[in-house]
């Protein structure tokens, strides 16, 4: 990325501080990262400032990785956050309830640097796409919404009014 263009935020999640620093090692040439340490500051950082992305562990003290993704897609404020579970646990069921609490993607451990930033970038851009769908959808809305009182508005003038009885 050049220096001149957008960096997308990405925030990571894991409780150990080697995985945080290897993560960063990783991906910090091309993103903003913001590093944390334990799922109810992440909640909290969300709600306050969404990141475009969040690369979740799932083995975490109080917190585990499936609650932090469950109250993150049940907020309004943070639903919309894809979210990439990083992981050792490599069991069918794991996969199957992270896909169905609204996870994006699974990586799994050792983290492959050409993997990781590829999935990254994919589900990235596949945000970006919907964010930008969104705000169309929500123009296009509202350019209805105006012609629909023009239109209204035009019929009124032309239309006679009706006849009063005396």
């Amino acid at each position: 990325m050049s220096d001149d263009s957008i960096r997308l935020k990405v925030m990571v999640v894991d409780d150990a501080a080697i995985n945080l620093e290897l993560m960063n090692k990783m991906l910090k040439a091309d993103y903003d990262l913001q590093l944390v340490n334990s799922g109810s500051k992440a909640i909290e950082l969300a709600e306050a400032s969404a990141p475009d992305l969040i690369l979740l562990d799932i083995v975490m003290p109080e917190l585990d990785g499936f609650e932090v993704c469950r109250r993150l897609k049940d907020n309004p404020k943070t639903n919309h956050i894809p979210i990439i579970f990083i992981t050792a646990k490599h069991e069918i069921e794991d996969e199957k309830l992270g896909f169905e609490l609204g996870a994006s993607d699974f990586i799994h451990k050792p983290v492959s640097a050409p993997i990781l930033a590829a999935r990254v970038k994919t589900h990235l851009r596949i945000k970006l796409m919907m964010d930008f769908f969104e705000m169309e959808s929500s123009f296009l809305q509202d350019q209805i919404s105006q012609h629909s009182v023009e239109l209204k508005h035009i019929k009124d003038l032309i239309s006679p009014p009706p006849h009063s009885k005396h």
